[in-house]
């Protein structure tokens, strides 16, 4: 890509050249305007041009101290879809003066604190996060590990009488046990 843009500019000369010369003519150009006594002109020019720069970095370090370390740990607690985590959870994280990430109470705007008295951390909102929105979480993977009655014995017969089968957990112990035989 670079050959590209080089050989359509070759004849312009060296590109450290060409900067200096653009530096050159900026610094004569404020020169001048200092000299007709354009004060107010130049200095809201360097102002616009030193917000640019700072606003620039600023969004640098928000990318850096606030977005990936969401999508990360969104990731890290297998969320569905870290990105669609992050846009929901961004609003509520900001940075401090010190540039140190905070995690801030929509409703108030103030920070928020652990039980023990220490702020909140990112890790500890996006783990909240996930475990009151349980539909952002990835089912787990069945393993050995997760089947039922692996190293419990025999399986005891359940009495479906007792079961009250307009609850949740006892239609599936009636599921569970039909699959296994035990009804």
């Amino acid at each position: 890509m670079e050959k590209k843009f080089s050989s359509k500019f070759e004849d312009l000369g060296d590109p450290n050249e060409l900067r200096e010369i653009v530096t050159n003519y900026r610094k004569q150009q404020q020169e001048a305007e200092v000299k007709r006594g354009n004060f107010d002109k130049l200095m809201a020019e360097l102002a616009s041009k030193k917000d640019a720069e700072i606003s620039k970095r600023d969004n640098i370090i928000r990318e850096f101290r606030i977005e990936q370390p969401l999508v990360t740990l969104a990731a890290q607690y297998r969320s569905v879809n870290p990105e669609q985590v992050k846009t929901l959870l961004k609003p509520s994280l900001r940075l401090n003066d010190d540039g140190e990430v905070e995690v801030i109470d929509t409703k108030t705007g103030e920070v928020r604190y652990q039980d023990n008295g220490k702020p909140y951390t990112v890790d500890a909102f996006v783990k909240e996060f996930l475990d009151q929105n349980p539909h952002f979480v990835s089912a787990s993977p069945a393993t050995v590990n997760t089947q039922g009655n692996v190293g419990k014995g025999p399986a005891q017969p359940i009495d479906i009488s007792k079961l009250d089968l307009t609850r949740a957990d006892h239609r599936k112990l009636y599921a569970e046990a039909r699959r296994n035989g035990r009804i």
